[in-house]
């Protein structure tokens, strides 16, 4: 397994004064690792702008040296019951379980584990029982893609036999048997495993695929079962007379069974068509490791970004986390929301247009030096497949994620700085301590086990470039902040378009449905587009009956490659000449370190059709100019229409806009991912930047 020989990660990835956020870190040097903190400013590489900068704060955390150790982590979801399975058997043991692999590899899957009794998957497709020494094969292979019943036995007397068919009845092959020369004990005290092999403290050998109705019988006697339609949206399964299941690495559940026949699409309406559960070898979620250091956020400490930098010789690591301030004490007017749910959901986003030449720029840059796509291993994105071609559907932060550092490129091939997410967001944040604008950091997280009170005592909100994934909560908060007379500005572009679950029990675990439509990087099966966390309809905010519309005016429209144009001003109003004040030509933002342009790469526009009535103002647009930009699925109809019923180009577009709530909520928004990249431009001095603070000012009713 290639791992990197420092590297870390968080509990948290933001707190308030007096918590604790512990880090993890695992380190193969001999000597010790130090640790410091810094104050992040930006995390644009890029030479031609101002780089990576960073504040020391060693007054909030001296630098220290630790211990270097090597801890380890083991990929693949599995099962394992609570309590070991006692039995005494006097004539047979059987075990019982219905399967539907997805990959053959090129080591054995381990379906069942129960002391010296197992089932095997082989690498040839076989299915194998073992008994302690001795074990039995099946004559014919599994099918991928279909379900299949294994049935196995052994009696006291030595006969062990073992059977593999489809649930159909169409093959009748019948049982592999073996006579053996002896008596069998078949006494066993032991844990029970399912999907996986444990060896030691790690687990192996994964199973590839969905599991359903494990059984093990004594005699006649069924001595233990699991109903995996029972508990679902939980990480444990109760045991029928026996031990309950615990749920490692989170397989996928609310998942089509063996029962499945498309008459029902919701698993809540008919559980029994839903009672397995998807396993897979390269499932992560919680690395586990232990504790190598903390730190209480002081009550002095400033909201803001914080890097936490631990480093051992040549190598280092550098572990984002956000400061929020004192609950219900903000002392700024203006309040940034980062987009923590969307930057997990994206973690370790390995792009399938990596290339090694990628490395030259990084070394130029002096970049962050690991990428997703070198090292898999540590768990792969929500915009990746699994190693059996399914979509990763759960996201978490409780293990390294290499794209959620200072210095990382996104893009490595792109002619500007070639970012998003964490690293494109401090173009705003480097722009607001250019501005000397006080500002606060709220994160997803507040908001969502907050609600608005998290929000509501500031002036102005301000969203990064991209804040894609939300709650029914994070929704619901930002509404009620806007109709409470918030002032709301959403800097990006394709926000507020995905519905995402957090888990009940484990709050870092993240669930995305790629339901029916949108643009997506996989799709969900049929009959899987209800989610297992919470039971709600996944996929779209849109198919949800909640358009980015409805909340900030504009919607995700197209999207093409990482490059931007300039928007055009279209509103000679002059009750709106103020957002204009000081911005002589009509172009603006025909520049930028994100796709060298304000406008570009995913595209938001206005529809009277999805937006409640509010009284828009189209400030500026920009018209996509790159034969790359494509439509949105859900809004292309056939090669010829299109749902807005004019012409493609007509719609290919990035609209900014102002609008006032009945309630007096303020909106700006300016449709465009690559807005903000625009705002450091010529050291912050342009029009993009320009503009922004006379809206922001505007907002807060003073001059910046």
């Amino acid at each position: 397994m290639k791992t990197v020989p420092l590297v870390g990660y968080s509990d948290k990835l933001s707190g308030r004064p007096g918590e604790r956020i512990n880090f993890m870190v695992s380190s193969e040097h001999k000597g010790d690792f130090t640790a410091e903190l810094f104050r992040s400013i930006s995390a644009d590489p890029n030479p031609q702008g101002l780089g990576v900068v960073e504040q020391s704060c060693d007054e909030f955390f001296t630098k220290k040296s630790f211990l270097s150790r090597k801890q380890s982590f083991h990929p693949g979801s599995y099962a394992i019951s609570e309590q070991p399975l006692k039995i005494t058997a006097d004539d047979k043991i059987s075990l019982s379980v219905l399967i539907y692999p997805t990959l053959q590899c090129a080591n054995s899957q381990s379906i069942i584990e129960f002391g010296q009794f197992s089932l095997t998957l082989n690498t040839e497709g076989q299915v194998i029982f073992v008994c302690g020494a001795e074990s039995v094969t099946s004559s014919n292979a599994v099918s991928l893609r279909r379900w299949q019943r294994v049935e196995a036995q052994i009696t006291k007397l030595g006969q062990i036999s073992i059977s593999l068919g489809s649930l159909d009845g169409s093959d009748t092959l019948k049982p592999t048997l073996k006579q053996l020369n002896r008596e069998v004990d078949l006494s066993q005290n032991a844990s029970v495993v399912i999907a996986g092999q444990l060896n030691g403290d790690a687990i192996i050998n994964c199973f590839n695929g969905k599991i359903e109705q494990p059984e093990i019988y004594v005699g006649s006697n069924s001595l233990a079962s699991w109903d995996f339609s029972r508990n679902m949206s939980s990480m444990t399964v109760p045991g029928s007379g026996c031990p309950n299941l615990k749920l490692i690495n989170a397989p996928t559940r609310a998942v089509t069974g063996a029962l499945w026949d498309a008459s029902e699409m919701n698993w809540q309406h008919k559980p029994e068509h839903y009672a397995s559960i998807a396993f897979h070898e390269d499932d992560i979620y919680d690395f586990n490791w232990e504790p190598d250091f903390s730190f209480v956020i002081p009550p002095n400490m400033p909201s803001g970004i914080y890097i936490m930098r631990i480093s051992c010789g040549d190598d280092y690591d550098a572990m984002p986390f956000f400061v929020c301030p004192e609950k219900d004490k903000p002392q700024a007017k203006v309040c940034v929301l980062v987009s923590t749910f969307t930057y997990v959901i994206y973690g370790n986003h390995a792009r399938p247009d990596y290339d090694d030449t990628w490395l030259e720029k990084i070394a130029d840059w002096n970049a962050y030096p690991h990428n997703p796509a070198q090292f898999q291993n540590y768990g792969l994105s929500t915009y990746n497949n699994h190693s059996d071609g399914s979509g990763v559907c759960h996201a978490s932060h409780k293990r390294p994620l290499f794209n959620l550092r200072p210095g990382y490129l996104t893009f490595g091939q792109a002619n500007c700085s070639g970012l998003r997410h964490f690293q494109a967001d401090s173009h705003l944040i480097s722009w607001l301590h250019a501005k000397g604008i006080e500002y606060e950091i709220i994160t997803d997280e507040e908001l969502h086990t907050e609600g608005v009170s998290a929000i509501q005592s500031y002036e102005a909100l301000l969203t990064g470039s991209h804040p894609e994934y939300h709650t029914n909560e994070t929704l619901e908060a930002l509404t009620q902040y806007r109709d409470q007379g918030g002032a709301l500005h959403y800097l990006g572009g394709n926000g507020f378009y995905w519905r995402i679950a957090r888990h009940s029990e484990e709050e870092s675990l993240l669930e995305i449905r790629r339901a029916e439509d949108g643009l997506r990087a996989w799709a969900s099966e049929p009959g899987e587009y209800y989610n297992g966390f919470d039971g709600a309809y996944g996929g779209l905010w849109r198919r949800n009956g909640r358009p980015p519309q409805q909340l900030v005016g504009v919607g995700f429209t197209a999207q093409g490659t990482f490059n931007g144009m300039p928007y055009k001003r279209v509103c000679f109003d002059p009750d709106f000449d103020w957002v204009f004040d000081g911005i002589e030509d009509e172009i603006i933002g025909d520049f930028g370190f994100s796709g060298n342009g304000a406008a570009g790469f995913e595209l938001d526009r206005v529809d009277p059709k999805l937006d409640p009535g509010h009284k828009i103002t189209i400030l500026a647009q920009s018209f996509a100019t790159d034969d790359h930009f494509i439509l949105v699925p859900e809004e292309q109809l056939t090669h010829l229409t299109n749902l807005s019923g004019g012409p493609e180009s007509d719609v290919k577009r990035a609209d900014m806009i102002y609008f006032e709530t009945p309630t007096g909520g303020r909106v700006f928004s300016v449709g465009s991912i690559t807005f903000c990249g625009s705002l450091p431009w010529n050291n912050f001095d342009n029009p993009v930047s320009r503009l922004l603070l006379n809206v922001l000012s505007n907002s807060l009713g003073e001059p910046i």
